[in-house]
């Protein structure tokens, strides 16, 4: 038995260790931070060279918080600046995605839920399905897409999963309101700029980080769903939640981002329906109007007669799109062939197109069981949990009939956002099953000293 003294020196010996990671980590981060300040420079290289100060400091505290890492880069999945890195076109979304997914694996809380392994299966149907794809079409951008495509649905699962399972769901969502609240600051900054001026077209941000207008606009709607749903687990104030919903909302306005819109409404009727009509009349009421901008915006396009704007563009597009498909309707082209092909040079903008173009029919159809098998699944969870969940799923798929898919944030934060519903409901079944046995315990006990006490009582 080592003595006392020997015992505190290898207590010392592991603290000093455990600081000295920490400060190796910290000066690895400043220094990797600085190269990016110096060697790209301008808002790209400040923006990689931020996110990789939040990783490093979200690292030097998981020993307390085994969750700091996929905690602390949620707001980060707002960011779609690219970080450069070896010329792959990787946005910090994706890294920031990536860093929470590796320790979302390797701290988070096993085995998953019943749903969530449905959720992964029905991910992984489709990825199997667009394989086929990535053999027959052997190049860099497909194969890399493919695994791109499974991080970007099941690993943002399985990082909200961990992130509720730990019970960090409610400081989850506030992260995300938070990131998504500056990016609306942003919105209504470029908007004054642009009114003052009497520009009153769609408002594409330029701070925190330049952002094309449905991307803006897309995230912001799904901000807007959570703080309407607002989980009663959330705990969340009414008032400031209503509030904070029409602040979203109004930036959604101002970037006139259709897709963005069309998803906010149809998950708000869906929900609305429901609940039977509960929660703002006010809000079903503002769907009207919401309606009547969106179609009134598409026919300004289309009495214009201008062929390069948005509608026509996507016209011509599609009739594109098509001709390609069939000279490849089975497999497809590829994951992300407009980097390599000669002339279909633009990602197709509608989602099951997209998929048709890119996989052919075969992933096509693995596509088509993947959405409808998860919006089945999150309908089917416990309407406490899985409202916000199938709400925002719905509302990405939504917005896809109608623009790009598979872009980095637009899609993992709305599966992030379902994961963490899903590790939340599996922490309040397990409260529930805990409640039940402590309380049949105690029956058993009551009744165990109902039918014996008296023979204690001669025994003493």
């Amino acid at each position: 038995m080592a003595s006392p003294g020997i015992n505190r020196l290898r207590d010392r010996a592991g603290e000093w260790w455990s600081a000295a990671w920490r400060w190796a980590l910290m000066a690895a981060g400043l220094a990797a931070a600085v190269f990016y300040i110096l060697e790209y420079g301008g808002a790209n290289g400040t923006v990689a060279a931020l996110a990789i100060a939040v990783l490093v400091v979200a690292a030097s505290i998981t020993r307390n918080v085994s969750m700091a890492i996929p905690l602390m880069m949620m707001p980060l999945l707002f960011v779609v600046s690219r970080v450069g890195l070896g010329g792959s076109g990787l946005s910090v979304s994706d890294v920031a995605l990536a860093a929470a997914f590796g320790a979302a694996v390797l701290l988070g809380e096993r085995p998953y839920s019943p749903p969530l392994r449905r959720l992964l299966l029905l991910n992984l149907i489709y990825q199997f399905a667009t394989l086929f794809t990535v053999i027959v079409n052997p190049y860099a951008q497909n194969t890399i897409e493919w695994f791109h495509a499974w991080l970007l649905v099941s690993g943002a699962l399985i990082v909200g999963w961990a992130l509720g399972r730990a019970g960090q769901g409610r400081a989850a969502l506030l992260l995300v309101i938070g990131a998504a609240g500056v990016l609306a600051v942003g919105v209504y900054i470029q908007a004054l700029l642009q009114y003052a001026q009497g520009d009153f077209t769609a408002v594409y941000p330029t701070w925190p980080f330049p952002l094309q207008k449905n991307a803006a606009g897309c995230m912001l709607a799904f901000a807007a769903l959570i703080v309407y749903i607002r989980p009663d687990w959330m705990r969340w104030s009414p008032r400031w939640a209503m509030l904070l919903f029409w602040a979203f909302v109004a930036a959604v306005a101002m970037t006139q981002s259709r897709q963005a819109l069309i998803g906010l409404i149809v998950a708000i009727v869906v929900i609305s329906v429901r609940r039977g009509g509960r929660r703002s009349p006010l809000v079903l009421l503002a769907v009207i109007p919401g309606a009547w901008l969106i179609v009134t915006m598409v026919i300004d396009q289309i009495q214009s007669q201008n062929e390069f704007n948005s509608f026509f563009t996507r016209v011509d597009w599609t009739r594109e799109v098509y001709a390609l498909w069939k000279l490849s309707p089975v497999f497809g082209h590829g994951l992300r062939y407009w980097y390599v092909h000669e002339w279909a040079n633009f990602q197709p903008p509608q989602a099951e197109l997209e998929v048709a173009a890119s996989s052919g029919l075969m992933g096509l159809a693995g596509f088509v069981v993947m959405c409808i098998g998860i919006l089945v699944v999150l309908w089917r969870m416990d309407p406490k949990f899985g409202t916000l969940a199938f709400a925002i799923v719905l509302s990405r798929l939504v917005q896809g009939q109608f623009d790009l898919f598979w872009v980095a944030a637009q899609v993992s934060i709305p599966f992030v956002v379902a994961g963490i519903c899903l590790g939340a409901q599996s922490v309040d079944a397990k409260r529930i099953t805990a409640a039940e046995s402590t309380a049949g315990a105690a029956a058993l006990s009551v009744d165990s000293n109902a039918s014996g006490g008296s023979d204690r009582v001669a025994y003493h």
